[in-house]
């Protein structure tokens, strides 16, 4: 039985880890042909290595600020599969719910383009990068959100402000692009991946997988409907798929598919965020 992206050809941002290449791996079991992108090259070279069709995988090596290197991965992907599909714009860092009262002008100045640069222009370029081909085939874009497109405190304010900022991005394209490219998003909730922070924080080192490596058994579950639901990348990769398959979403464009455990639903923690000032 075929999968529902059988002769698709796709370009993942951030393909090297997480979401990216878990995404990858699920679009080459449902019959895709993929190209991963990311800064490392190592990295990327395993995800390649370790495909059950590596016939099928190609990796190109970049930094997602670099228009120069999105354009290469494009091209390259069409020479080698002979066209592109899906676009799936995921390359990203998170600022650690990095507090303003805990951020002097400097860090925020800095930390702010770099954030933005890469959450939001980065997705951008892509966009430019890849419109032309997905023309071509009537393609789709599909955006990694995040609960922090929608809500407050899933990050601090350059991560929510760039996330929300990728929402109405997503939504723009929708529209321009229609009807030839639709244009969708995956908001996720909290995953175990190697997600890092900005360097202008100190926080290139470190990794959200490294926190949930820590958490202790008998901590208390997190604040959302399904608090035992799973935190693994493979299982946030459902929408993505549905999204990219014009089969099963071609009257689907400007949405969001909320991928979170129900965090819309469950209301404020706390009423204030500031009452330790």
């Amino acid at each position: 039985m075929s999968g529902w992206l059988e002769g698709y050809a796709a370009l993942i941002t951030g393909g090297g880890s997480g979401i990216g290449r878990a995404v990858a791996e699920r679009f080459l079991a449902e019959g895709a042909a993929v190209t991963v992108f990311g800064r490392d090259g190592d990295q990327l070279a395993e995800v390649v290595r370790s495909a059950a069709d590596p016939s099928r995988m190609h990796a190109v090596t970049g930094d997602v600020r670099d228009s120069g290197r999105l354009h290469t991965a494009v091209a390259e992907t069409v020479e080698r599969f002979g066209k592109l599909d899906t676009l799936v714009a995921n390359a990203g860092v998170w600022d650690y719910h990095r507090q303003l009262t805990r951020l002097s002008a400097e860090e925020l100045d800095t930390a702010f383009d770099e954030v933005f640069s890469i959450n939001v222009k980065g997705y951008l370029l892509a966009a430019e990068a890849a419109w032309p081909e997905l023309v071509k085939t009537r393609g789709s874009i599909v955006m990694t959100l995040s609960n922090a497109s929608f809500y407050t405190n899933g990050g601090g304010p350059l991560y929510t402000a760039s996330k929300h900022a990728c929402l109405g991005l997503m939504r723009e394209l929708a529209y321009e692009l229609a009807p030839k490219v639709r244009v969708n998003g995956v908001a996720c909730g909290g995953m175990n991946t190697d997600l890092r922070g900005p360097e202008a924080l100190g926080m290139r080192d470190r990794s959200i997988g490294a926190s949930f490596a820590k958490k202790r058994p008998d901590a208390p579950p997190p604040p959302i409907p399904l608090h035992d639901s799973s935190t693994d990348p493979r299982d946030f990769t459902a929408p993505y798929v549905l999204l990219a398959a014009r089969e099963q979403s071609g009257p689907i464009t400007g949405h969001a598919i909320q991928v979170d455990g129900g965090i819309g639903v469950r209301g404020f923690a706390r009423a204030a965020g500031g009452d330790h000032l």
